[in-house]
């Protein structure tokens, strides 16, 4: 059962929370180990089960955003996926910035919902497109190396190569499989490509490069 991805959903919609559950576990890669419907819950849940994924409402009695702070401080291996009907750019940054792993508006279909679940299991981070536009001038700006060069200019030809997939959408397998490489390599070259930006994830990351081609 190790490969089983274990799932807890925290929404205050008993309706919507058993349908995502339900939709979750049509699949045998996906176990739901525990349903909540507070930010309490949340963290309760959360420090007990300890599962691979959190999907997190925003509006929750208590606050999301909250529990999120909590989770990230107490249980830094459980990724915490905001699932919201919140399109509000300070809510996608403060989620974000709070140590979410994604940010995700209801609405989505349950296919689509699983890829997410397991993409943010294998350490992605994922934001809905849409919204990811509406960020690019919101995120903080990586300081800028002496000589005012820009922060792309930092990066090797190869790390560029990766970068511009990542800022398609484009998974680390995905990466690997177009540029005939490891998976192991690339997430090695995505290491120093956020090291060399100073951003914190993917996301940014990916944020910088489109804002950049668009100079």
């Amino acid at each position: 059962m190790s490969d089983v991805i274990q799932v807890v959903v925290v929404d205050d919609h008993p309706l919507f929370r058993e349908g995502v559950a339900a939709t979750l576990t049509r699949e045998a890669d996906i176990q739901v180990v525990a349903e909540g419907s507070s930010a309490e819950d949340a963290v309760r849940l959360g420090q007990q089960h300890l599962p691979n994924v959190l999907l997190l409402d925003l509006s929750l009695p208590g606050g999301g955003l909250s529990a999120l702070a909590t989770l990230t401080q107490t249980c830094p291996a459980v990724h915490v996926v905001m699932l919201t009907f919140s399109e509000e750019e300070t809510d996608v940054l403060a989620a974000l910035r709070g140590g979410a792993r994604g940010y995700v508006v209801k609405g989505v279909t349950g296919r689509e919902l699983r890829a997410i679940v397991r993409s943010v299991a294998a350490g992605e981070v994922f934001v809905t497109p849409a919204l990811a536009g509406t960020m690019l001038l919101e995120l903080s700006s990586p300081q800028e190396v002496s000589g005012g060069s820009r922060p792309l200019e930092q990066l090797t030809a190869r790390e560029r190569q990766i970068l511009e997939r990542v800022a398609l959408g484009r998974s680390n397998k995905e990466i690997a499989r177009d540029l005939d490489l490891t998976e192991k390599t690339v997430k090695h070259y995505m290491t120093n490509v956020l090291q060399k930006l100073q951003v914190r994830n993917r996301v940014e990351a990916a944020l910088l490069a489109q804002r950049e081609g668009r100079r």
